[in-house]
């Protein structure tokens, strides 16, 4: 079967980089001539078997890494930016903007920190009381999409964490609560359950963790490892976070609760043994959920983390949606991007889960692209514990390319052959390119339309080409 060109110069840079060679010495080492590498690293000439062959033989490179995952993420980024009002031209042709993405990611990423600050600062201005109150409209990157964006283009995979987290699940053996409190109790912290300090409270003084008996004993296991990470692992904990370069103290300090969110899901759900036992139940969340005591949330979280080099799971993304459609949580391994701004496509199956708590919807769909997946939704309610607490209720979903459909039990008995049974959905109605959508919110920024006071169909207007 003839191999498919694959253009990867940047791939190429950032590995010679990372192996602190020359150009020279590294084209020694794939048995290519020099001209010809600088041509691979500035994708003017696709990479051939040869030096794939190369990296794998004389680097041990695993070529998943050369897919066009970051591209694809780069290029759904800059046609939502690009779809911003503030671009009155005609948007760049799609071409244009994957070869931006792939020769010069370093730009692309740029260029979207910049379209995120001009938002901001719009957004502050929009509001003069705002304005006033902080440091004189001072523009800064928000730092909760910073650190989203972080996780975002580490495909959620923090690979010296999860390691860790391994190695303590291993030492913990069959009896992980009781390895959880030994260690507590090596770092001289004192455990109780009490009301009234929330979910979780870890006195530094008094070395006393509390947590709340409402929550559920899952949600307690997690928080009692998010602390430990805290304690134990402060040092690699910091040391990832030093490599990620945050802008602001405060962007760091979320992302740090991010990375013992991490530490907490890896202990739970070791890599190894959950990789196995995912494929093994082709992916059953609930199953899972009672074979490693997590939440069904938690466990969809964790198979879309499972993207470590040389063993990878299948590719999922997961998102997490409130009751008004916005966007809570979010992490791709697929090609499937989400919008960053506003909320999620209307006709996807995850905001019909709140209509029928409790059960798993299964949905085929195809974006604009001509991608398909197969999604999976369910509602998540979070009870406060308490007859007049409040339930924070959110809808999960999770899904995967429809190749790797069959490796997932829900979706026994579709029929994924057939055409008419895949939804059509996209990313945000501003980006989006179909003409002829019924749950349209706002046209396309990118089309022209076409006005007839005469006329109305199911939109007040026509999308043109």
């Amino acid at each position: 079967m003839a191999i498919q060109k694959l253009y990867a110069g940047a791939k190429l840079r950032e590995l010679r980089g990372r192996l602190a060679l020359t150009q020279k010495d590294f084209a020694a080492k794939l048995g290519i001539s020099l001209p010809y590498l600088n041509q691979m690293e500035n994708n003017n000439r696709p990479l051939s078997s040869t030096v794939l062959l190369a990296l794998v033989q004389e680097f041990g490179f695993d070529l998943s890494e050369l897919s066009s995952g970051d591209t694809e993420r780069l290029v759904s980024d800059m046609r939502e930016a690009l779809a911003d009002p503030v671009f009155t031209d005609a948007a760049p042709p799609l071409p244009d903007l994957r070869l931006t993405a792939s020769n010069a990611p370093a730009l692309a990423r740029a260029f979207l920190h910049l379209h995120r600050a001009y938002r901001q600062t719009h957004e502050r201005l929009a509001s003069l009381d705002e304005a006033l109150g902080r440091d004189a409209g001072r523009v800064a990157a928000s730092p909760w999409e910073e650190v989203r964006d972080f996780f975002h283009y580490c495909d959620n995979y923090i690979d010296a964490v999860d390691h860790a987290a391994e190695r303590f699940a291993d030492k913990a053996g069959s009896d992980l609560d009781a390895h959880i409190r030994a260690s507590f109790e090596d770092e001289g912290v004192a455990i109780r359950y009490a009301d009234g300090e929330g979910i979780r409270r870890y006195d530094t003084g008094r070395k006393e963790l509390t947590l709340s008996p409402r929550t559920a004993p899952e949600t307690q296991r997690f928080q009692l490892l998010h602390q430990y990470a805290l304690l134990a692992q402060d040092r690699l904990l910091e040391a990832t976070l030093d490599l990620a370069r945050f802008q602001t103290d405060t962007a760091r300090a979320i992302a740090k609760i991010g990375m013992a969110n991490y530490y907490a899901g890896a202990v739970l759900m070791p890599y190894t043994r959950f990789l196995e036992a995912a494929s093994e139940t082709r992916h059953d969340l609930e199953e899972l959920s009672i074979r490693f005591g997590a939440s069904v949330e938690q466990v969809a979280h964790r198979l879309s983390t499972m993207q470590r080099p040389g063993a990878k799971g299948v590719p999922f993304f997961f998102v997490r949606v409130d009751q008004a459609g916005t966007i809570t949580k979010r992490h791709s391994a697929t090609r499937l991007q989400f919008a960053r701004f506003g909320g999620a496509c209307p006709l996807w199956n995850v905001h019909q889960a709140f209509e029928t708590p409790g059960r798993f919807l299964r949905q085929l769909a195809e974006t604009p692209d001509g991608v398909r997946y197969f999604c999976l939704a369910r509602d998540v309610s979070k009870s406060g514990g308490s007859f007049h607490a409040p339930t924070r209720r959110f809808a999960i979903g999770l899904g995967c390319e429809v190749q790797h459909a069959e490796a997932v039990v829900y979706a026994d008995d579709l029929d994924l052959g057939n055409d008419a049974a895949y939804q059509p959905i996209g990313i945000s109605c501003r980006i989006c390119e179909r003409a002829h959508c019924h749950q349209r919110s706002v046209p396309p920024l990118e089309r022209q339309l076409r006005i007839d006071p005469h006329h109305r169909g199911t939109l007040p207007y026509e999308i043109g080409r």
